[in-house]
């Protein structure tokens, strides 16, 4: 039972349980109509102590097609944080008026702590650079969609490898899967967290290999994960500067790739992938955002205990 249980990162829900998930997401997809009520008189929270426009409106837009009512903000600057109150007061309220909280925060582990204060499941929808799980879900429900399952693929994580919590995610759960290997494509200094590797990659035995050119690989792909460098990320604007161009899908490197490959981002994106890649059948990042809203009113359904 997944009712009243809190999101923190893709670890704390079980394979069987990610496939009840997706599989329940799949249904909402042919069949919308059927659930448009199933959430009636419950409420979502949107904590957004960060940016976000896909992500906050996707959970609102979830939660609206279910037939339930949304609460919130996206703007930090708008709450009692700036009269100085802590997060753990902020949820204690927050999670007295409603069934189901959303949040995104800046710092690592703020998702964990709200979770320990909290009245009501915790989504995790972002904390800082460690996890988005509902991406995660979004991720593996578009790659079952085109790919027919989560085995057997090669899969290229592209970009900002270091500081993509998407990447970090999505690598963890695709790690769970058989027959899946890893290439990690990235300049050095947006490699992927020792950690990755250390506790995710080499105790599942999972194949991985390292580039730092985009189109040495991308005949290899089965699925290619482009992600934007992200400056929100730096300290130092000159590093941001300097790699923020380092890898750029065009034309002619998706000629080098499969006939079969999907090219799939976490948008927004900047200019890592050129506007003339999005008329290819491959590119499946709009699609990737509509699977989205499915596999969060998937979750929401699940922790409300409506479904």
């Amino acid at each position: 039972m997944l009712k009243g249980r809190h999101v923190i990162e893709p670890g704390n829900l079980s394979v069987q349980e990610i496939d009840e998930i997706c599989a329940l997401a799949e249904q909402m997809i042919v069949d919308p109509a059927s659930f448009s009520d199933v959430c009636r008189g419950k409420i979502l929270a949107t904590l957004f102590f960060e940016p976000s426009t896909r992500t906050r409106l996707s959970f609102e837009a979830a939660m609206q097609h279910l037939g339930g009512s949304v609460l919130g903000f996206a703007d930090a600057n708008a709450t009692s944080a700036t009269k100085g109150e802590t997060l753990a007061d902020t949820i204690r309220v927050v999670s007295s008026y409603v069934d189901v909280i959303a949040m995104r925060n800046p710092k690592e582990g703020s998702a964990y702590l709200a979770s320990k204060y909290s009245a009501c499941p915790i989504i995790n929808a972002g904390d800082g650079g460690h996890h988005h799980p509902t991406q995660t879900l979004t991720d593996l429900v578009t790659i079952r969609a085109l790919k027919g399952g989560w085995e057997g693929h090669t899969v290229g994580f592209c970009g900002d490898l270091k500081f993509g919590r998407t990447v970090h995610s999505l690598t963890k759960a695709l790690s769970r899967y058989p027959n899946n290997k890893f290439v990690l494509i990235s300049p050095n200094e947006l490699s992927i967290p020792d950690y990755i590797i250390d506790q995710v990659l080499r105790p599942a035995g999972i194949q991985y290999t390292t580039a730092e050119r985009l189109e040495d690989v991308i005949g290899d792909l089965d699925i290619l994960y482009m992600t934007r460098v992200q400056k929100e990320r730096f300290f130092n604007e000159q590093d941001y500067i300097r790699l923020k161009d380092s890898y750029i899908l065009d034309k002619e490197k998706m000629k080098m790739a499969k006939e079969n490959m999907i090219v799939l981002h976490p948008l927004p994106r900047v200019n890592e992938i050129a506007p003339e890649v999005d008329d290819d059948p491959r590119a499946a990042y709009f699609k990737q955002v509509k699977y989205g809203m499915f596999a969060r009113m998937a979750l929401i359904s699940k922790l409300t205990g409506a479904l």
